[in-house]
């Protein structure tokens, strides 16, 4: 029966836009399968870089060689040795490090590589004269020198590695031997310099520290008769305290005794003042507890609440008497609070009276040691300046007289150093030898081996590449990966099956019933029939481009549900460019005209007049009839949608082949009155991109998508149907037989 609802079996159209789920990864089967379809190119490319890498290394070691020479400058920790101290000091291995590549920087320099050129040893050689072109282009020399002379520095050794590389080993030794030369030259020349600058510094430095000496001496006895002390010199034992120092600190400890105690009392006076604000404090309260009158009262409550209890005996409790008791006690109680309340006032204001006088006592007194500390201290203020100005030339004379000990003792050190061997820090360790053997990028075992590896690696490339570029769904694993819905089959390309050579695609259910290609369809209805949800009648076969296979895939799918004793119509549904009268040519004896699906839409013929019979045994068909200029509007309006309900009722299975679902409208019409669609990818034709828009386009308009199959799918190498082909001749071959 015809569906009605857009959303079959629950399935919203997903809105465009919408992205695929995420695409499974390679599996390594697939992995493997890919290699294995493209071994030739990968193996191709492997021989080809092989060949290359050798050929590579047989011209250049014939036509380039390159020879290395080496050798060794040994650096010094890069600090100035003590010579009065015979103890050596400790370098920390990174600064020591830092060193050797700061030379070995400097040995690379544009300037010593000129210096370098300079010298006639080198210009002499047949290196200088090759890159230089005749001594035309000496700055192509010194990118050479950049390129080919090394000073490499070790992290652990103290030593800088020097090589040059260039094709004859004499010449190669001899640029190594002079370039150590000259570093050692220069450098020794720059750190003896260094030094006789310095000498000559301190030397300026120490006559400049005597002159101060003898300034500071004259100052001191300047302040001495201007200020008429004579006890300024602390350092000589004279020193006494003077008297203004003593009264100063004394009144510095009264002032500072009598500060504390004010600065107590006013403490005591805001606890005080919050006191007599706030609740009474048990110390109060005992001094109100001690009140006669209050004791008294107390005394009377006491009597009373003793009457009370025997008149509760005697009278109960609502006697007069009673009451009357009762009464006593309260205004008792309340005269006893009023007496409590007015001590405790009395009492904390008294206190807060006496301690603000005592404040103003306290207070006078203070002001009175502050004018006379003021005095004192102006006393002592000019005491203390003469004796900071005395005490600060003598420190200055001190200092100074310091300063020039260790100048005299650094002008030994520097004459020592002038003539000390390791003064330049760097020394050589020999002479370059003539290399023996080639460098290490001349050896077959790194150009072959390397070659082959890349020719490898570029031929796993372009496999990949290719696999890529190729966006076909070619295979069941392209359906799960890149697309949404579920496999139900998958038909092989006939040149692969031998069974089917003579046989018309659409026939091969019927006249190679034993062929890999039928078992293939038989079980494409099978599994067709378990994934649909619910019991389909109608079926649409569909797919996204002309060609791809449909009419086949919907003729054999109707003959193999004939096979089952079911009673199959199949409709051409394809108004435009119809196929199903080559399929099952009609009896071309009748005179009659072949009426079909456009005749019955028009209401030209009736539904019975449009079903014609097959070869077929339970198979009817209905052909698509005379072409018309609106088969869209035909198979949109309410005719065809009675046909489909008729044809549900009175057969078991309804199968409709359609257009192409990208180039014509008439699909959607189609699927929304089928129970059921399925959608046809051909794995030679179809791409990606298409497939997807093909299903966007079936659910926008709320078919229910069951499935697709994969047709005409190739055995490739490490593919889908090389073992399966043999497997099932294997198979089948005692029922043959």
């Amino acid at each position: 029966m015809a569906k009605s609802n857009p959303t079959v079996a629950g399935r919203m159209p997903r809105p465009p836009g919408t992205k695929n789920a995420p695409e499974a990864a390679l599996t390594p089967k697939e992995a493997l399968g890919m290699l294995r379809r493209h071994i030739w190119l990968i193996l191709f490319m492997t021989i080809i870089g092989g060949a290359t890498g050798t050929g590579g290394w047989y011209l250049i070691r014939r036509y380039l060689p390159l020879y290395r020479a080496e050798t060794a400058i040994k650096v010094l920790p890069p600090i100035d040795s003590d010579p009065m101290n015979m103890v050596v000091a400790q370098v920390q291995q990174d600064i020591r490090y830092g060193h050797r590549v700061s030379l070995a920087n400097l040995m690379r320099s544009q300037s010593t590589l000129q210096d370098l050129l300079q010298r006639d040893e080198v210009r002499n050689t047949k290196w200088y004269r090759q890159v230089t072109k005749g001594g035309v282009d000496v700055a192509r020399a010194v990118q050479s020198l950049d390129q080919n002379l090394t000073a490499f520095p070790h992290r652990e050794a103290e030593h800088i590695q020097v090589s040059m590389t260039c094709g004859s080993p004499s010449e190669a030794a001899l640029i190594v031997n002079q370039m150590v030369n000259l570093f050692l030259n220069q450098h020794g020349e720059t750190e003896k310099g260094d030094v006789r600058q310095k000498l000559a510094d301190v030397t300026k430095r120490q006559s400049d520290v005597e002159q101060e000496i003898r300034q500071c001496e004259a100052d001191l006895q300047n302040v001495t008769r201007r200020t008429g002390i004579t006890d300024l010199d602390r350092s000589a034992g004279r020193y006494f305290q003077h008297t203004a120092t003593l009264r100063l600190n004394e009144l510095d400890k009264q002032e500072s005794d009598l500060s504390l105690a004010i600065k107590q009392l006013q403490a005591d006076i805001e606890n005080l003042r919050q006191l007599a604000e706030g609740p009474v404090t048990e110390q109060i309260q005992h001094v109100v507890e001690g009140d006669p009158l209050m004791v008294a009262l107390a005394q009377q409550v006491a009597v009373l609440e003793a009457q009370l209890s025997g008149q509760f005996t005697k009278f109960g409790e609502t006697h007069r008497v009673v009451r009357q008791t009762k009464e006593r006690i309260e205004e008792t109680k309340a005269n006893r609070e009023r007496r409590r309340m007015e001590i405790a006032e009395q009492t904390r204001r008294a206190n807060l009276m006496n301690a603000r006088d005592t404040l103003r006592v306290l207070d006078e007194r203070l002001t009175e040691l502050q004018k006379m500390r003021a005095a004192a201290l102006e006393e002592q203020r000019k005491l203390d300046d003469a004796r900071s100005e005395y005490e600060t030339i003598q420190k200055t004379r001190d200092e100074r007289q310091e300063t020039l000990s260790q100048i005299k003792m650094q002008i030994e050190k520097y004459r020592i150093l002038l003539e000390d061997p390791e003064t330049p820090k760097v020394q050589s360790v020999g002479l370059a030898p003539e290399p023996l053997e080639m460098v290490l990028s001349r050896n077959m075992l790194l150009w072959v081996p390397g070659g082959t590896m890349l020719g490898l690696i570029l031929g796993l490339s372009l496999a990949l590449l290719v696999e890529m570029l190729n966006d076909l769904v070619r295979t069941p694993s392209d359906v799960r990966r890149f697309l949404r819905v579920p496999l139900l089959g998958v038909i092989p390309d006939a040149y692969e099956d031998h069974a089917v050579d003579d046989i018309d695609l659409c026939d091969v259910v019927r006249e190679a019933p034993y062929s890999l290609l039928g078992e293939s369809y038989r079980r494409c209805r099978t599994n067709l029939e378990l994934s649909a949800g619910e019991p389909f009648k109608t079926l649409l076969v569909a797919s996204g481009q002309a060609g791809d296979g449909k009419t086949s895939m919907a003729c054999n799918l109707a003959a193999a549900f004939a096979a089952k004793y079911e009673r199959v119509l199949l409709i051409d549904g394809n108004l435009r460019q119809p196929s199903l009268h080559i399929a099952f040519p009609a009896d071309e004896q009748s005179d009659a005209p072949r009426v079909g699906l456009t005749n019955l839409l028009m209401g030209e013929c009736t539904y019975h007049e449009a079903v014609s019979p097959s070869a077929v045994a339970g198979l009817d068909l209905i052909y698509a009839g005379q072409p018309v200029p609106n088969p869209a509007e035909l198979l949109a309006g309410h005719r065809m949608k009675e046909l489909i309900e008729t044809a549900a009722k009175e057969y078991d299975r309804v199968i409709i082949d359609s257009p192409p679902a990208l180039l014509v409208s008439d699909v959607k019409m189609l699927a929304r009155l089928a129970d059921a669609t399925l959608l046809l990818f051909n794995a030679g034709t179809t791409k990606r991109g298409a497939a997807e828009r093909t299903i966007f386009e079936l659910e926008d308009v709320g078919a229910n998508l069951v499935g697709c199959v994969l047709f005409g799918a190739e055995a490739m190498k490490g593919g889908y149907f090389r073992q399966q082909f043999r497997a099932y001749r294997r198979y089948l071959k005692p029922q043959r037989a």
